[in-house]
């Protein structure tokens, strides 16, 4: 049986063992008021003048005790009820133990096999994913075979962000790094959704870089005016699209602007990986932060070391924003064994 089956039984004991209590109580108090009563016939039997106020007592003593005695027994018989309903009771509690007992070694045999069958499922998805690894790392485009191509497409149509500098600074970082011949910039200060399409399919770059005012669900982009104006607001979602569309869509798009790290899970439907921004961000550190990445990325580090460094110079430079960029991958991808550039052996 069960352990719920015996718990009702106990309940159903107890409960009666209760019941069988209560009416040899009231049984037992029956009793004593009777006795009570006859106690107080017979001491007025004794006082009476007459003779037939005195029979009339003692007959009234002698009913009051035989309704004792009677209540008496009936005590009795509901004490031995009751002490038979413990017992049951009592016997009972030890088969429900045993019954519980036997429940948890059931339950823990399950959990067993349940987290042997999950070890067992955890470590085939362990090999499935290691295979999808090898086998996305293979198809991904491997720019150390041809030169890294970055679209570096700045935005500030107000005129309150340093993109000029900060394309400026990447620029000279490329330039001084490791292999700096192994990567070309096509570079667009005053971006409109334009430079995006056409870099897209002309240009075929591997990385595209954004720099300018962003959300978590748009980027804002330059019109074609020459006066300074408000931006072209571009949502995430179309963003993204413009991605997708083409037929080799880049390994990284890194959104150097503010509250861009939202968009991450997103780009990495179409993209391997994905850089943004979890807050607003200062004009200093975002321009730190990009240029150290891309000195990282020129001098053969993985995707992994340069996002890395390029945290640890925000922070070398005294800002508490280091944390601020994200790296976001899609989840068949390494970021520690992608490599950007990479010289041919």
């Amino acid at each position: 049986m069960n352990p719920s089956y015996y718990r009702n039984q106990l309940e159903q004991k107890q409960k009666a063992r209760a019941a069988a209590d209560k009416k040899a109580g009231e049984y037992r108090k029956k009793e004593a008021d009777k006795r009570a009563a006859a106690a107080k016939a017979q001491a007025a039997a004794a006082k009476a003048s007459s003779l037939s106020t005195r029979n009339s007592k003692v007959r009234e003593a002698e009913r009051q005790e035989n309704a004792a005695n009677s209540a008496a027994r009936e005590a009795a018989s509901w004490s031995g009820k009751a002490a038979r309903f413990s017992k049951e009771a009592a016997d009972i509690q030890v088969k429900l133990a045993k019954a519980e007992q036997a429940e948890r070694d059931r339950d823990r045999k399950d959990a067993e096999r349940k987290a042997a069958a999950e070890r067992r499922k955890i470590n085939d998805r362990l090999s499935l994913t290691e295979g999808r690894v090898e086998s996305a790392l293979r198809q991904l485009r491997e720019p150390k075979k041809e030169r890294l191509r970055v679209l570096m497409l700045g935005a500030a149509s107000g005129g309150d962000l340093r993109v000029n500098r900060e394309q400026a600074r990447i620029r000279s970082a490329v330039e001084r790094s490791l292999h700096r011949d192994l990567v070309e910039l096509d570079v667009h200060p005053a971006a409109t959704v334009e430079h995006l399409l056409d870099g897209l399919t002309r240009f075929r770059p591997h990385v595209v870089h954004f720099s300018g005012h962003s959300d978590k669900d748009l980027i804002v982009f330059e019109q074609d005016l020459d006066e300074p104006h408000d931006g072209a607001i571009v949502s995430a979602r179309a963003f993204s699209s413009a991605i997708k569309a083409v037929d080799a869509p880049p390994l990284l798009v890194l959104l150097n602007s503010c509250h861009s790290a939202a968009q991450g899970k997103r780009l990495v439907e179409t993209v391997p990986f994905a850089i943004g921004m979890a807050d607003e961000v200062d004009d200093t550190d975002a321009i730190n932060y990009a240029a150290r990445f891309y000195t990282s990325v020129a001098d053969g580090q993985s995707i992994h070391a340069a996002h890395m460094t390029g945290r640890a110079i925000v922070e070398m430079m005294g800002s508490p924003d280091h944390e601020l960029p994200v790296l976001t991958c899609a989840s068949d991808v390494d970021p520690s064994a992608t490599f950007l550039v990479r010289p041919p052996q």
